[in-house]
C-alpha cells in the first residue's frame, strides 16, 4: 500500500425523503459558525450565493427550529450565525463522523489493500 492516498470517509445521513446532512451541509455550518456570513462561507467553498441559500434552506426546514439565522445587510449590518440547535447538530454531525473513522479506519486501509493495482488513484466518484 506504500505511496497509496489514504482512503477518507464522506458520511451521509439520511433521515428520509430528501431530507440529508452530509459533508457538505457540515462543511457550510463550519464556515458561517467562523465567518458569521453566508456569502464568505459560500465564497470559500466555491458555491454559488443561491446554493448555499439553497442548502440553509434545506437545514432549516428539516430540523425542528433553525440551524442558521440570517441579518439583511448591507455593508455592516448583515452577517449569519448557527443557533444553539445550528451547533448542535454540527458537533452531533462531526462526533459521528469521528467515531466512524476510530472505528472504522482500519477496515477502511483494510479494504483498501484489496484493491487492484491503480484502484485507490482514480477520480472520486467513479
Amino acid at each position: 500500500m506504500t505511496g497509496q492516498t489514504p482512503p477518507r470517509l464522506r458520511l451521509r445521513i439520511r433521515f428520509g425523503g430528501d431530507d440529508f446532512i452530509g459533508p457538505g451541509k457540515a462543511e457550510l455550518l463550519e464556515r458561517i459558525a467562523a465567518t458569521g456570513s453566508i456569502a464568505a462561507a459560500s465564497r470559500e467553498m466555491g458555491l454559488s450565493y443561491k446554493r448555499a441559500w439553497s442548502m440553509i434552506e434545506a437545514l432549516n426546514a428539516m430540523f425542528d427550529v433553525p440551524l442558521v439565522e440570517s441579518a439583511r445587510g448591507g455593508p455592516g449590518k448583515g452577517g449569519a450565525v448557527l443557533t444553539v440547535r445550528g451547533r448542535d447538530v454540527l458537533g452531533e454531525y462531526q462526533a459521528i463522523v469521528a467515531a466512524t473513522l476510530e472505528h472504522g479506519g482500519g477496515r477502511m486501509i483494510r479494504l483498501q489493500s484489496w484493491l487492484r493495482a491503480g484502484q485507490s488513484d482514480r477520480r472520486e466518484g467513479d
